[in-house]
C-alpha cells in the first residue's frame, strides 16, 4: 500500500529493548557501571508517517547515544517492500542508565578489556545487546509500517520547564560543568548560556480523530538520575505512565530531545527550594518532569484538534555531511599527552592496588576507580590521535535528515548540539515549528564559540571531536535545507 496522493497514512509500534541477558554494562559515566537490576523497562517507539509516496519513519530510543554499528544493525533488519531503511531516523533520550552500544572498533572505551589482564569484569557483551535491540527495534519499524493506515496529524508549542544550563562562568570568564556550591559560589559571576523550556508536540490521530499518539520534543537529555547502576528510562519512564493515565493506556509516546548540549534537568542553585518542594508534593524529580510534560501536552491538545490535517506534503532530505574536525594545536596534543599520562599513571596505581590485596574487589563497586582512570587516559588520547589525523583527513561525517511536515520542520544532528546553535536554527528557521533532534547519532559535543571561549567539561578538545565551526557549517546546512523544501 501506498498513498498517491496527500493523504496521509500513520502507523504507530513499540518495543521493550531491556536486556534479557544480564549483567551489562551501563553508558553514561566514564566509569564502569555493571548493572546491578532493571528499575523500570526501556522503549524504543516507532512511528511511520506517508503522504504522496513519500515517507520518513521516526524511532525515539532509550539510550544514551545511536552507535553506528546500532543504527546500521537496525536498517539492516528491514525488508519490508517498499520501506526505505535510509529513511528511518533514530534518536535517543540521553538516559544515562542504559546499556552500553557502543564497540571498541568504534571508540568506547572498554576498561574491562584490559590487555594486560589486570582484571576482569563478567558482563554480557554490548554486541549481543545491539544484536538483541537491533533486532526489537527493526521489528517495531516493521509493525509500525504495516500498521498504517488513513489519519491525521496536528501539532502546538507551549512551554514546560525541564532543562537547565549547567554551565556557570566565574570571575576569571573560566566556566564550569555543574560544581557550583557553597565552597565556589565566592567565584560565580553569571549562568554562561540560555535556555529554553519550549515543548514542541505532534499529535496523530486516526480516521476518526482519535487520538493514537504523540511525538514529544523537548530540549532536555533524560538524566534526572544519572548514575544508577540499575537500569531505567530515567524521567521517561514517568512521562509515559503520567501521560497514558490522562490519555488513555494504548497512546503511543515518541520522546525526542531537542538541541541541549548544554542543558540537563539538574538544577546546579536553588537545589534547596526545589527539593523542599518535591518534598511537599509528595514527588521524585522524575515525577517532577513528568507532571511538568504533561501538563504542557494537556495544554495544547485541547486547542489543536479543531486543525486536525489529514492531507499534507511531505518531503525527506538525507546527507551525510562532512563537517570540519576541531582544529587541535601542537599545544591541544602536548596537554593532552601530559593528562593522558598522568590518568595512565593513576591507572596502573589503582592496578597494583588491586594486585596487592585482591580483598578489595570484594567491596561493591571496587572497579570504579580503576576503570575511571582508564577512561580519562582514552578520552586525552583520542585528543593526540585526533591531532595525528587531521592534517590527513580534516573531516568528520555526520547523518543529517531534514523533514517537511505542512508547516513544521524536523532537523536532526548526531550530537549533543549546544543550544546557541539550536536557537539560531529556530530563529532563522521559515517554518511554523521547528522539531530540533539531536543525538540522532554518537552524541559528541559540538560547543558554541562561547563555550568554547571559557573552557570546561563538554567545551574542550577532549569532549568535542567536531568544534564551534563544525557546529557552525551544520547549522548553515540545516537552514539552506529546510529553505529548500519550503520554496
Amino acid at each position: 500500500m501506498t498513498t498517491q496522493n496527500n493523504t496521509l497514512h500513520i502507523g504507530w509500534a513499540e518495543a521493550d529493548i531491556t536486556p534479557e541477558e544480564l549483567p551489562v554494562f551501563i553508558a553514561g559515566q566514564f566509569h564502569a557501571r555493571i548493572s546491578e537490576g532493571i528499575q523500570n523497562p526501556l522503549k524504543a517507539t516507532a512511528l511511520v508517517i506517508e503522504s504522496a509516496g513519500e515517507h520518513v519513519i521516526f524511532v525515539g530510543m532509550d539510550t544514551v547515544s545511536i552507535s553506528e554499528p546500532l543504527r546500521d544493525a537496525i536498517r539492516a533488519g528491514l525488508n519490508e517492500p517498499g520501506l526505505d531503511p535510509q529513511k528511518v531516523i533514530i534518536n535517543a533520550t540521553h538516559t544515562h542508565t542504559a546499556p552500553l552500544n557502543r564497540l571498541k572498533s568504534h571508540g568506547a572505551f572498554r576498561p574491562w578489556e584490559d590487555e594486560e589482564g589486570g582484571f576482569k569484569l563478567d558482563v554480557v557483551p554490548a554486541e549481543r545487546y545491539i544484536e538483541f535491540a537491533a533486532e526489537r527495534i527493526a521489528s517495531a519499524i516493521s509493525e509500525a509500517w504495516k500498521n498504517r493506515a488513513p489519519g491525521g496529524v496536528a501539532f502546538g508549542q507551549d512551554y514546560a520547564v525541564i532543562g537547565r544550563n549547567r554551565r556557570w562562568v566565574d570571575h576569571d570568564g573560566i566556566s564550569i560543568m555543574y560544581g557550583l556550591n557553597e565552597n565556589t559560589a565566592a567565584k560565580f559571576d553569571h549562568i554562561e548560556g540560555y535556555e529554553d523550556h519550549s515543548l514542541n508536540l505532534l499529535a496523530t490521530y486516526d480516521k476518526d480523530k482519535n487520538l493514537t499518539g504523540v511525538i514529544v520534543n523537548v530540549p532536555s537529555p533524560s538524566q534526572e538520575t544519572e548514575s544508577l547502576f540499575e537500569l531505567s528510562a530515567d524521567y521517561w519512564h514517568e512521562t509515559r505512565q503520567e501521560l497514558r493515565a490522562r490519555f488513555g493506556e494504548k497512546l503511543y509516546i515518541l520522546p525526542q530531545c531537542s538541541a541541549a548540549g548544554d542543558l540537563t534537568p539538574h538544577l546546579i542553585f536553588e537545589k534547596a527550594p526545589h527539593e523542599r518542594m518535591l518534598q511537599l508534593r509528595g514527588r521524585t524529580g522524575r515525577e517532577e518532569v513528568a507532571a511538568r510534560i504533561a501538563e504542557c501536552v494537556e495544554h495544547i491538545l485541547p486547542y489543536i484538534t479543531s486543525t486536525i490535517a489529514s492531507e499534507l506534503e511531505l518531503k525527506h532530505e538525507f546527507k551525510t555531511l562532512q563537517l570540519p574536525v576541531n582544529a587541535l594545536t601542537k599545544t591541544d596534543a602536548e596537554d593532552a599527552r601530559k593528562n593522558r599520562n598522568d590518568w595512565q599513571q593513576k591507572y596502573e596505581a589503582e592496578k597494583q592496588k588491586l594486585k596487592d590485596n585482591p580483598a578489595l574487589m570484594d567491596a561493591p563497586h571496587w572497579y570504579v576507580p580503576v576503570t575511571q582512570a582508564f577512561s580519562r587516559a582514552g578520552w586525552y588520547n583520542g585528543v593526540i590521535l585526533r591531532y595525528e589525523k587531521q592534517q590527513a583527513d580534516p573531516f568528520t561525517p555526520a547523518e543529517v535528515h531534514i523533514v517537511r511536515l505542512g508547516d513544521i520542520a524536523f532537523a536532526t544532528n548526531p550530537f549533543e548540539y549546544y543550544l546557541d546553535f539550536g536557537i539560531q536554527i529556530k530563529v532563522k528557521s521559515p517554518a511554523l515549528q521547528t522539531f530540533i533532534v539531536q543525538l540522532a547519532g554518537n552524541g559528541t559535543y559540538v560547543p558554541s564559540p562561547r563555550a568554547a571561549g571559557g573552557g570546561g567539561y563538554g567545551a574542550v578538545p577532549a569532549s568535542n571531536p567536531v568544534g564551534p565551526e563544525g557546529g557552525k557549517v551544520l547549522a548553515e546546512y540545516t537552514l539552506n535545507a529546510i529553505n529548500e523544501l519550503w520554496k
